[in-house]
């Protein structure tokens, strides 16, 4: 592994998931057209730990994903257009086909390995820190 310290793989980007606990840097892939937020991370046999997806929605919007083709269990975290967590649908089962809601509008979308919100402490409420977010 070369390059500077804290800079992201070519590909990735730098995030921050900010809790009560401290801050976690991930480098995260940007699905930020139509065919890379429909493919997402299907067909994956894995996802590391410091590596996740990031869905921009560029404005807000209700929406509802769905396990289909995805072979392993995700985190999906739901994020406002302030950087704030609405919601979290954790450990996602694999290949389902049923809906899983937002719960209100967001603007971006981050999945990580099944699990990986739980061992970060990430809860509702807390921050995603990424360009794609605008703070007040």
């Amino acid at each position: 592994m070369g390059g500077a310290v804290g800079q992201a793989p070519a590909g990735f980007e730098v995030l921050e998931v900010v809790t009560p606990s401290g801050r976690t840097r991930l480098f995260v892939e940007i699905a930020d057209t139509e065919a890379k937020r429909e493919k997402g991370l299907m067909f994956r046999k894995e996802v590391p730990p410091d590596r996740g997806m990031l869905f921009d929605f560029k404005t807000p919007r209700e929406v509802a994903f769905w396990m289909k083709n995805t072979l392993i269990p995700l985190d999906i975290i739901y994020i406002r257009a302030d950087g704030s967590v609405l919601s979290i649908a954790r450990n996602t089962t694999p290949l389902s086909e049923a809906p899983i809601p937002s719960g209100g509008p967001i603007v971006g979308v981050l999945e990580l390995a099944g699990g990986r919100a739980g061992e970060l402490g990430l809860m509702p409420g807390d921050r995603i820190e990424h360009r794609i977010f605008k703070r007040d």
